[in-house]
C-alpha cells in the first residue's frame, strides 16, 4: 500500500451516535466497502460467528498475536475484562482485495489507523446529550440507571475530549439519517475515496 491510496476509514462517536448504522449504509451504497473485524478476547455471544463479529482469540492467542506484530494496537476494558484489538491479518487482507475498509474504533485506534495507513477519521454526533441518552436508553430497555449514566459519562469524554481530534465531525441529527450518510459520501469523495 502506499500512503496515496486512500483505503482505510474510521467511523467513531459514542454508543448510540449510529455510527454502526452509518457504517452498514456505507458497505450498502458504496462499492468495495467493507467492515474491519477486530480481535477480541470475550466469548462469543449468541448468533455471534468468528471472522464474522470479531475475530475470537482466547487470552493466550490475543497475547501471541500482540506479539507477533498482528495486533496492531489494543485495549483492554478493565470492567470487561476483555481485551480488544486492530487484527492486522484481517485488515491487511482487506486492503489487498481492493476493499475500502471501514473501521469503528476510539481514539487510540483512529491515531493509528490515522498515522499508519492515512485513514480519514470522522467522528458522528448526537444533536445533543438528552437525545443520545434517550437513544441507548430506547435501544437497551435492560440498562439499570447506573449503566446508563456510566454510559453517558463516556459519551461525554469522547465528545468533549476527543472529538476535536478527528477530522471531520458530522451530526446525526433525529430523522436525518439519510442527510448523515450523504454528508459523510460527500467528504469521502472530496477526501479521495473510489466509491463508484
Amino acid at each position: 500500500m502506499t500512503m496515496t491510496e486512500k483505503n482505510v476509514i474510521v467511523i467513531a462517536g459514542p454508543s448510540g451516535s449510529g455510527k454502526n448504522s452509518v457504517i452498514e449504509a456505507l458497505i450498502t451504497k458504496c462499492k468495495g466497502c467493507s467492515r474491519l473485524v477486530t480481535a477480541t478476547t470475550r466469548a462469543p455471544r449468541p448468533g455471534e460467528k468468528n471472522g464474522l463479529d470479531y475475530h475470537f482469540l482466547s487470552e493466550e492467542r490475543f497475547m501471541e498475536a500482540l506479539g507477533h506484530g498482528d495486533i496492531l494496537e489494543h485495549r483492554y476494558v478493565k470492567s470487561l475484562g476483555t481485551n480488544y484489538g486492530v487484527y492486522k491479518p484481517d485488515l491487511e487482507g482487506r486492503i489487498a482485495l481492493g476493499e475500502i475498509v471501514l473501521a469503528h474504533l476510539d481514539i487510540v485506534g483512529a491515531r493509528y489507523l490515522k498515522e499508519h495507513y492515512g485513514a480519514t477519521t470522522i467522528f458522528i454526533l448526537p444533536d445533543s446529550f438528552e437525545i443520545l441518552e434517550k437513544r441507548v436508553r430506547t435501544r437497551n430497555r435492560a440498562m439499570t440507571d447506573s449503566e446508563i449514566k456510566a454510559r453517558m459519562e463516556i459519551a461525554r469524554t469522547e465528545i468533549d475530549t476527543h472529538a476535536a481530534e478527528y477530522d471531520y465531525r458530522v451530526v446525526n441529527a433525529d430523522g436525518k439519517f439519510d442527510e448523515t450518510v450523504k454528508e459523510v459520501i460527500e467528504i469521502l469523495k472530496k477526501e479521495g475515496y473510489n466509491l463508484e
